[in-house]
């Protein structure tokens, strides 16, 4: 199975309300950048032991790790939760930019250094999460 349909499966995977969410999320991302690199995370580990949500990504950095390796990895991602959906915005250095630039804006959302997690996406200001997420797949 490829990338494209492991996403698609994901997202109707899910409950009506969080497929519906997370394809407009979908569809939003790959309007800000359709040439970005897509990327599919099951969730699990080596072992193929579940180690965190499934997830999808967007586009491409070099995460540089403190014992000199380095690993692609991608710059925004989505996942379904228990409560709702995040949002990831990956290798941010200030841990306060996202609730500093956009969490007054956002509507409902809990917004920590990486992650933006809402219940709905009719609770988010959506302007202002495409904002986020755009300037997530433009950073260097």
């Amino acid at each position: 199975m490829n990338i494209q349909e492991q996403i698609k499966n994901y997202i109707e995977s899910q409950t009506a309300q969080k497929s519906n969410d997370l394809q407009l999320l979908h569809n939003a991302i790959q309007e800000i950048n359709p040439e970005c690199k897509l990327w599919f995370l099951d969730g699990k580990n080596e072992d193929g032991k579940i180690v965190s949500n499934p997830n999808v990504g967007y586009g491409l950095q070099m995460i540089h790790y403190a014992d000199g390796t380095t690993k692609e990895f991608y710059k925004v991602g989505i996942s379904a939760n228990t409560t709702g959906i995040s949002v990831y915005i990956i290798g941010i250095e200030d841990k306060t930019f996202l609730a500093t630039t956009y969490g007054k804006e956002l509507g409902k959302a809990n917004v920590t250094g990486y992650c933006i997690k809402f219940k709905n996406l009719k609770d988010i200001n959506f302007e202002v999460l495409t904002a986020a997420i755009k300037f997530g797949l433009e950073r260097e």
